[in-house]
């Protein structure tokens, strides 16, 4: 329902982001476990005030940074006076159009809409080669177990897996349920 906490309104933005930064330290857990290269494209859907962006521009990466919120892609646009591989957008990640060329996922999204955007990325033309996303568990598991809507369209493309637990002190804004990375990859 419209206007309630917690629910979305399609017509516009959120009404309640499902914003959980991560801390510094998990945020370079993060990047260091997924097979991120030097050069690569990555996708950071839903990247708040930066806390992937960081560690993904240090891996050598060019990084996307995609963000509504108006205060945090400030942020982001100021981070990107100073670096020429990261380019922000203004986007909702349940509505964004993804890369045409090759490109890798490393996100913590809004779990709100963590759902749509895989569907998005595991949709066919697709060109993601991996993705390594922080989402609710709940979901992953529904993902990696093949029990997701669309399972039979994108389960003979790509592997999904459970990676890493978070722990609630992963986060500067702990969230109410148990998070995990959720590793998309390109067979």
């Amino acid at each position: 329902m419209p206007g309630q906490p917690g629910r979305s309104r399609r017509s516009g933005p959120p009404t309640s982001w499902g914003w959980h930064p991560l801390t510094d330290t998990w945020a370079r857990r993060v990047v260091a476990g997924s097979p991120v290269d030097p050069g690569d494209l990555v996708l950071d859907a839903g990247a708040g005030l930066g806390a992937l962006t960081r560690p993904l521009l240090a891996s050598g990466a060019r990084v996307l940074a995609v963000e509504l919120h108006p205060g945090r892609l400030a942020a982001l646009r100021s981070l990107a006076d100073d670096e020429p591989r990261l380019r922000v957008v203004r986007a909702d990640v349940r509505d964004l159009r993804l890369p045409r060329r090759p490109f890798r996922v490393v996100a913590s999204p809004p779990y709100e809409g963590s759902s749509a955007l895989l569907t998005r990325l595991l949709a066919p033309g697709s060109r993601l080669v991996s993705a390594d996303l922080v989402v609710q568990r709940g979901l992953a598991r529904r993902f990696a177990e093949g029990r997701a809507p669309g399972a039979g369209r994108w389960g003979a493309a790509f592997d999904l897996g459970l990676g890493p637990a978070l722990p609630r002190t992963a986060f500067a804004r702990a969230p109410r349920v148990d998070s995990v990375v959720l590793r998309v990859r390109r067979r």
